[in-house]
């Protein structure tokens, strides 16, 4: 399984971003995907998460901030960044599972990982 991620770059505060993630490859047509991120000093945090029908959900803590979507059978998950912060620098990263157990608290098998897109903030 390839996971690719496109986007990302630097912005200032209240500036957009669209990252794109693709998941390809495997034995299995559709996946279960979902965008992280790697703010410096904290734990790694779910941001959006797409079930393999295509559902989405934003984390609360972007939500009215960054809008994830998915086209029906696809393997592509957008993820639209705005009003962006300071506080959202960090490292994005696009994973792949094909099971979740608690879709909602993004507890899926994450077996498979992009190599991350980096997202600057500055003030």
């Amino acid at each position: 399984v390839q996971v690719m991620e496109s986007g990302g770059g630097s912005v200032t505060t209240g500036g957009s971003l669209r990252l794109s993630c693709v998941v390809s490859g495997g034995r299995y047509r559709h996946y279960s995907m979902a965008w992280f991120r790697q703010i410096p000093g904290k734990e790694r945090e779910g941001v959006a998460i797409s079930s393999s029908t295509g559902r989405t959900v934003d984390a609360d803590s972007v939500k009215g901030r960054f809008t994830s979507s998915r086209d029906q059978g696809t393997n592509v998950l957008v993820l639209d960044m705005r009003n962006l912060a300071p506080e959202d620098s960090g490292v994005y990263s696009c994973a792949a599972a094909n099971y979740c157990w608690g879709f909602s608290e993004f507890s899926c098998d994450w077996t498979d990982w992009g190599r991350g897109t980096q997202v600057n903030v500055s003030s």
